[in-house]
């Protein structure tokens, strides 16, 4: 591969316009070209970041290393197959696909072929998650709740597969046991889909994780907390902080309660998930949140989805 790593982004709406700046900063990087259906938006994107603007995918066969999807879900699955039969790296936004099927067909072209296959889940790297994921050990509680407003976008999925599945990844990635059961109910207020819901996971460890998500409330909330023997952790995503507690016991004395906020070194997540995916792709290594890991949140909101659909 060449010192220069061509990429482009697919897809250049809400979050697409970001994987486009930032990738079109990144050293050694070439932001090839910017793709979206609105000519308009593509040409606006483009002339922002130094690049050509395009409306058709498919014009981008040969021409780049790496490219990032931000398109639709509905179109994910389409979009990215053909890159990676080619062999080229693909970064594809949550949920990676509408299907388990189609993330599996995904995950079997990257394999068959070499090629980098990330998914965006970026709260894992929020670097909040990143320093109190060591010190998550024996996870017996888990309380979440990811609130946000009225959003002009993403109303094609539920509130699961848009907002509840970066705390799933997050959860499956910390309590690594298998869920046994799930309790969940959801609301649709605002649009045909979910705009909020509650689940309760039991895992076989013997935690349960109980996470409520909303598109319809009047503040922006982004917290989960974890609860161990002795010992509880909380992360705030949104501020990028966090804080641990613990009971510490000393030879005659009382137990005391000590701790406080933790250390975070502030960083944009989104620049810390598109340099990781670069360097995967140059590296020819796996990224943090591999096309498996993706499958995997993706498989649990399905499951949450499921047991809402059947109340």
């Amino acid at each position: 591969m060449a010192d220069i790593l061509r990429v482009a982004v697919i897809g250049v709406g809400h979050l697409g316009r970001h994987h486009a700046r930032i990738l079109g900063s990144l050293e050694g990087v070439r932001l090839e070209a910017v793709v979206d259906i609105n000519a308009e938006r593509a040409a606006e994107i483009a002339k922002a970041n130094g690049t050509t603007p395009l409306t058709d995918y498919r014009n981008l066969f040969g021409r780049v290393d790496a490219v990032s999807i931000a398109a639709p879900t509905e179109l994910h699955h389409q979009i990215a197959l053909p890159f990676l039969e080619q062999g080229v790296g693909v970064l594809v936004e949550k949920p990676m696909a509408r299907t388990l099927a189609e993330a599996d067909a995904l995950i079997d072209a990257a394999r068959a072929s070499g090629a980098t296959l990330a998914v965006g889940q970026t709260e894992r790297y929020n670097p909040a998650v990143a320093t109190v994921m060591p010190l998550v050990t024996e996870p017996r509680f888990i309380e979440v709740h990811r609130l946000g407003v009225f959003p002009d976008r993403s109303l094609d999925i539920d509130v699961i597969f848009d907002l509840m599945i970066h705390d799933l990844d997050i959860i499956a990635t910390m309590v690594k046991s298998d869920v046994t059961s799930v309790e969940a109910v959801g609301v649709p207020v605002l649009t045909p889909k979910f705009d909020i819901a509650n689940a309760r996971l039991r895992f076989a460890s013997g935690c349960i994780a109980n996470l409520t998500a909303s598109r319809i409330s009047r503040d922006r909330v982004r917290k989960i907390r974890f609860f161990q023997p002795y010992s509880y952790i909380s992360i705030d995503y949104a501020a990028q902080e966090a804080e641990g507690w613990r009971l510490v016991r000393r030879d005659g004395q009382r137990p005391s309660i000590e701790g406080g906020p933790l250390p975070v070194q502030k960083d944009e997540p989104l620049r810390r998930e598109l340099s990781d995916f670069v360097g995967a792709v140059r590296e020819k290594r796996p990224p943090l949140v591999t096309g498996e890991a993706g499958r995997a949140a993706l498989a649990l909101a399905e499951r949450i989805a499921e047991r809402m659909e059947s109340v």
